[in-house]
């Protein structure tokens, strides 16, 4: 039996985890994903959060899982959140984004909410998980290098003179479809696991193995990324900036699902270990939080989008699809890992990336300075924040 003073602190834990989820919505899954369409004005402001919402509200349901046991279970060891534990980390982080989302800056949220809950985590008297740290760490350090150096490269390919574009966005196109039929969802795994369109396809006959692929998961992930480049081929000869902007959109979609699926994770992961007396499904708890984001998306998007899209860098379509690319890449390799990832992290590596390509075009240096002072700031801060906090409550 549960006692009604911890279903109440339940219950507090949920609406911090909900205000989590919005606070997230309104500034990193729910700006980041479109922010360089709309800087290429592929599509409008409003337009942009209204999407992204809905297709983060899916991420969070067919994705989210990975992330969300990766937050809950893997950043402490040796304790279990308790209710007061998962309510003061998630008011902690939540409290920062959302100042980071008013105040026009871009918050990273997977620093936040990882340093309120290793903060917690220690007060209440866990253990470092140093191993996952390290994994986490590393990631952080790759993404600004790894994204914004790809996004430069994919730029600068684009924009050579001795490159025909009617072939190389296709190519790259081609590329996507090669990941997304390899990028692993919960419709097509067994219950509490995902599995990739290729990897089922292959599962249905047998086949011999190459470098220990089998053969129809590569013929598969082939022929996805055959269909997807000839189609945007054949929709680029019939009119290039249609079917650049269709492109641009379609990656769009992708990032803003993709961001649902990880950033999810950090607005329910500390909900989990409480929710387990009551057996509650964990989709269902994917769903309340993919709303939450849904609704962030809809109510607080809109003033990040313009300041990723404007403030950072001015984009065009190319310099746009060389930023989204490896933004998509990178946040399908998180969600697989279950390592939590700033998503204001990648987007602006990319960005920045891709606008050095153009003689840096439109820059802001002094924005790049102080968005990379306010991730490490919110980390330290959250971490801090979050141990005295809850060592004050816990006392009294």
């Amino acid at each position: 039996m549960v006692d009604a003073g911890t279903l109440l602190t339940v219950v507090v834990a949920g609406g911090a985890s909900f205000f989590m989820a919005w606070a997230i919505g309104a500034g990193s899954s729910g700006s980041t994903p479109f922010a360089p369409a709309v800087g290429a004005n592929a599509i409008s402001v409003m337009r942009a959060g209204f999407i992204v919402g809905l297709l983060g509200l899916a991420g969070a349901i067919l994705q989210g899982a990975n992330v969300s046991e990766a937050v809950g279970r893997e950043l402490i060891t040796g304790v279990s959140l308790s209710p007061l534990a998962a309510t003061v980390a998630l008011l902690t982080a939540a409290t920062l984004v959302a100042i980071g989302v008013f105040a026009g800056y871009p918050i990273a949220t997977a620093f936040t909410v990882t340093g309120a809950v290793v903060g917690v985590g220690l007060a209440a008297g866990g253990n470092p998980a140093w191993a996952k740290y390290q994994q986490i760490t590393i990631l952080w350090v790759l993404v600004p290098f790894v994204g914004g150096g790809t996004a430069y490269a994919t730029a600068r390919l684009l924009r050579s003179p001795n490159v025909n574009e009617e072939l190389a966005v296709p190519a790259l196109a081609g590329l996507i479809g090669l990941i997304l039929a390899n990028v692993e969802f919960a419709i097509f795994g067994p219950p509490g696991f995902g599995d990739s369109f290729a990897a089922l396809m292959a599962k249905q006959a047998s086949s011999p193995p190459i470098f220990g692929i089998p053969l129809i998961h590569i013929l598969v992930s082939l022929a996805v990324a055959l269909a997807v480049a000839l189609l945007l081929a054949r929709d680029i000869r019939g009119n290039k900036a249609r079917g650049q902007r269709h492109f641009l959109l379609a990656l769009g979609g992708l990032v803003a699902f993709s961001a649902g699926g990880s950033q999810v994770g950090l607005a329910i992961g500390p909900m989990l270990p409480l929710l387990e007396p009551y057996t509650v499904p964990l989709t269902a708890t994917l769903v309340g939080g993919g709303c939450g984001l849904l609704l962030g998306s809809w109510t607080g998007a809109p003033r990040m989008i313009k300041a990723l899209a404007q403030d950072y860098s001015s984009l065009g379509p190319r310099r746009s699809i060389a930023a989204l690319i490896p933004s998509f890449a990178i946040a399908q390799v998180a969600v697989f890992l279950g390592v939590p990832v700033s998503f204001n992290e990648i987007i602006v590596s990319a960005i920045i990336g891709s606008g050095y390509a153009a003689q840096n075009a439109g820059v802001s240096r002094k924005k790049m300075v102080f968005t990379v002072l306010a991730w490490i700031g919110s980390l330290a801060l959250a971490l801090g924040v979050g141990y005295g906090l809850f060592s004050a409550v816990s006392s009294l």
